[in-house]
């Protein structure tokens, strides 16, 4: 006697192909894409993906908005940049220590503002993410306005020299996927089901017994961690942290990029940081009218694809199947 299929497994099914079919697209365009763009635009780009994927774990997949996150993202570009330069730690090493000091800021800062929701968990992120930001401005070791100059990208394991373009592209792209991978994964885990669940309804995940603010914790700690692997990376690829990164303008860039991608989808944070990152590079020529150019499209954006571009893709391939 044949079993009766679930009747929603077709529909999994189509999403577990459309989801490898895009990341394969995603891989082979990271492979070739540097036959015909520049490779230093492209690691930009590629290093805010990862940190708009680090975002959306947290507001996409739990529900919470954070509006500091620059916190994470600069410290750990300002911590990696000055293990790389002061300390003389091959790069790898100064990304894993950039990477260390953002969880340890996850989980201070977590802690403070975890127990609140809605405006005043946001509020919160803000208010320490500013803290930190004045802290940055005033500590020696930062370098005040001038940031941390001359990063040296140096020997990657001591044998790799990333100074050559083609092999830091490749390093950044290899970091980029392993991270994405591992998103991913966490987000398609029981522990993920979870944090959907406390995104839907969290009085309801309460009253089956799980500790939704552990939950949020570690989501929070785990956004903040890989926001880190960002920011260091970066410091690294362009031999500089500067207090751009940590400003409260690069929380609000990366809320750009999530919510033009798509919100709550798997590569929504990465088309949206392409877009939001190529803006900024083909416009330069407007000056600040650039930043008016950005806000019409995020207007447009919200009124006429509220899903995001990935998301108004998905949701028109649904309809079709």
């Amino acid at each position: 006697m044949a079993v009766a299929e679930p009747i929603g497994a077709p529909v999994a099914q189509a999403s577990n192909w459309s989801e490898t079919i895009a990341f394969a697209l995603m891989v082979a365009f990271l492979a070739i894409a540097p036959a015909f763009i520049y490779p230093v635009f492209l690691m930009k780009a590629i290093c805010f993906a990862l940190f708009a994927l680090a975002f959306n774990l947290l507001i996409g997949y739990v529900g919470l908005l954070s509006f500091g996150h620059a916190l994470f993202f600069g410290w750990a570009s300002y911590v990696s940049a000055y293990a790389a330069k002061a300390w003389h730690l091959t790069p790898e090493l100064a990304i894993l220590t950039g990477t260390t000091a953002a969880a340890v800021l996850g989980l201070v800062a977590g802690q403070l503002a975890i127990r609140r929701q809605g405006i005043y968990f946001s509020m919160i992120t803000l208010a320490l993410a500013q803290m930190m930001y004045f802290f940055a401005l005033q500590a020696p070791f930062t370098g005040g306005e001038d940031g941390i100059q001359g990063v040296p990208r140096g020997y990657l394991f001591g044998v790799i020299d990333l100074s050559n373009t083609t092999a830091m592209y490749t390093f950044v792209v290899v970091i980029f996927i392993a991270c994405f991978l591992l998103i991913y994964r966490i987000i398609h885990s029981p522990f993920g089901e979870v944090l959907k669940a406390i995104r839907e309804n969290e009085n309801r995940a309460i009253s089956l017994g799980y500790k939704t603010e552990r939950y949020k914790l570690v989501a929070f700690v785990l956004s903040a961690t890989l926001a880190g692997v960002a920011g260091a990376t970066k410091a690294i690829v362009f031999q500089l942290a500067s207090l751009t990164d940590v400003h409260w303008s690069m929380s609000g860039e990366v809320v750009l990029m999530t919510l033009v991608g798509g919100l709550g989808t798997v590569f929504g944070p990465i088309v949206g940081a392409f877009v939001i990152n190529a803006m900024q590079n083909y416009l330069a020529g407007f000056g600040q009218w650039v930043s008016v150019i950005q806000g019409v499209i995020f207007v447009l954006c919200v009124l006429l694809f509220r899903r995001g571009i990935v998301g108004e893709i998905a949701h028109l391939l649904r309809i079709r199947l």
